[in-house]
């Protein structure tokens, strides 16, 4: 999985006045857990913008003016009610030896024959939420649709792996093509029935 590093400042105080003066000068009040202690640092609201507005998933790179450097994964962020800017985020620390829980984008692949026959997609579950060690996190969920047709779905049974656990249950239908007013039969299905008829006449 790909990181993005953000370059912060470690801060000791974490008062409302100290964090107003920080958002007042455009920086992120943020803290890292799982460690020993939180850990609080601060970093500019616009080195965010790689991380908060995308739909795909990183793990963080947190590269701290004293050197040190922290592997994270965002664990929640606070936007302000009204200006919708970057209030607070809190990041969870990786390590190599511990699973993480994640939510990892899905991505269609192809084109349904399901659809081209006057189906109707469903996308049902657009992220997954898996649990891994941090090697194992994949980017994304890539799923084939070339075979989807009309009535068919493909349901989280069929990503199962032994790299991660996919932390919903194995009937969840991720994708799905329903019936629609204007379906047409689809080539094979018109195949089977015109061998059907001259079965019957035979």
């Amino acid at each position: 999985m790909k990181s993005i590093t953000i370059t912060g400042s470690q801060r000791e105080s974490v008062g409302k006045k100290a964090t107003k003066a920080l958002r007042n000068a455009g920086m992120v009040p943020c803290v890292v857990y799982g460690g020993k202690q939180p850990l609080h640092f601060s970093a500019p609201e616009l080195a965010f913008k790689d991380l908060v507005y995308t739909p795909n998933a990183h793990t963080v790179v947190i590269d701290l003016e004293n050197g040190e450097k922290v592997n994270a994964v965002i664990q929640d962020i606070q936007f302000h009610p009204v200006s919708d800017r970057i209030i607070h985020v809190d990041f969870y620390q990786l390590f190599d030896d511990k699973a993480v829980t994640m939510d990892i984008p899905v991505r269609l692949v192809g084109n349904s024959p399901g659809v081209r026959n006057g189906g109707r997609l469903l996308f049902r579950k657009r992220k997954l939420t898996i649990k891994a060690l941090p090697a194992k996190l994949p980017d994304f969920f890539d799923i084939d649709i070339n075979k989807l047709k009309i009535g068919g779905n493909i349901a989280v049974s069929s990503l199962l792996n032994d790299e991660f656990s996919i932390l919903h249950p194995e009937n969840t239908v991720v994708v799905q093509v329903k019936s629609s007013r204007n379906v047409v039969a689809a080539d094979d299905d018109e195949e089977e029935e015109g061998e059907a008829t001259e079965a019957a006449a035979e």
